[in-house]
């Protein structure tokens, strides 16, 4: 605000009380730096046959053979044994991994939190995502993964373990399947639509601010069920992350993607969309890109390098 009296910008002249109201106003306009990126690393895959290569990143990223430590959360599987192969994987790769199994009332314990001290990279394991986050979120064990994740640890998972990176997190189920034309009741086709209000989404643990994640995108066709949540927000980019293919988000620069397939992006954030009240969800300038491994994507620029 200009705190002059009206005398005093007289005194000062026209130009001189317009040149000073600018500065003024461009000091208070001024916003804070945005925040800095965690000083840890993801690796989210897309589900499928997860590469050596890809294992061995993680490794690697949570510091290497002898110095990592690797805590496995299996608990969006219902398979008894889920994760133990994977923990073996990780030894073999010179890497201490411990597979633990919470109950919603243990993970709500500062004891189970506090066997993340020292842990530098943390596993989330396939399956069904909301019991994932059913199990751990907003419990103080999802408070320490991301304290682990600040202050350098890698965070990486596969298929329900890509999805909970993100919130809104998809969980899977839609509300109109086939929207007007629904399928035959014994039909296994779902997300047939476009549509508003289909897709359902619930908390995730909000890794990755900005972006919304799908897994298994190419191989199992889940560009409809992406573009409807993508085009309800705008504001949050949409990556499906194919199978056996994995995109690495560093704390500084351009993400990779790594693997065997690609990752899709659907940015509406410049787009025009059809208005609430529309009966049908429709879109102009939503930008549209496939990064194949080997190739980067910069969430703020929205640019992508092709291998």
């Amino acid at each position: 605000m200009n705190t002059l009296s009206a005398p005093a910008r007289r005194r000062l002249g026209a130009s001189t009380a317009v040149l000073l109201a600018l500065t003024l106003t461009a000091c208070a306009s001024t916003t804070a730096p945005a925040a800095p990126r965690p000083a840890g690393s993801l690796l989210i895959v897309g589900g499928g046959p997860i590469p050596d290569a890809i294992l061995e990143r993680f490794v690697a990223l949570a510091g290497g053979k002898g110095r990592a430590r690797i805590v496995l959360y299996p608990m969006a599987s219902e398979d008894a044994d889920a994760g133990l192969e994977l923990a073996e994987d990780f030894r073999k790769l010179g890497a201490e991994a411990e597979r633990i199994v919470l109950s919603r009332e243990q993970a709500d314990t500062e004891a189970a939190a506090r066997r993340l001290d020292g842990v530098t990279g943390i596993w989330f394991g396939g399956g069904d995502q909301a019991k994932l986050t059913a199990a751990i979120g907003h419990t103080p064990v999802e408070a320490a993964i991301h304290a682990r994740y600040a202050a350098g640890a890698v965070v990486g998972g596969t298929s329900a373990g890509a999805a909970v990176m993100s919130t809104p997190m998809i969980t899977g189920d839609e509300r109109k399947p086939g929207g007007a034309r629904p399928p035959a009741k014994d039909s296994s086709d779902a997300f047939m639509t476009i549509a508003r209000e289909d897709v359902v989404t619930i908390d995730g643990f909000g890794m990755l601010p900005g972006v919304i994640i799908d897994q298994h995108h190419v191989r199992r066709r889940r560009g409809n069920r992406l573009v409807s949540v993508v085009l309800e927000h705008p504001e949050l980019v949409g990556i499906g992350i194919d199978e056996s293919t994995a995109l690495e988000v560093g704390p500084s620069g351009p993400w990779r993607v790594i693997g065997e397939s690609a990752a899709v992006v659907y940015d509406a954030r410049q787009a025009k969309i059809t208005p609430a009240s529309a009966p049908i969800l429709g879109a102009t300038g939503v930008k549209f890109s496939v990064v194949p491994a080997g190739g980067s994507y910069d969430l703020t620029t929205g640019a992508v390098t092709l291998p």
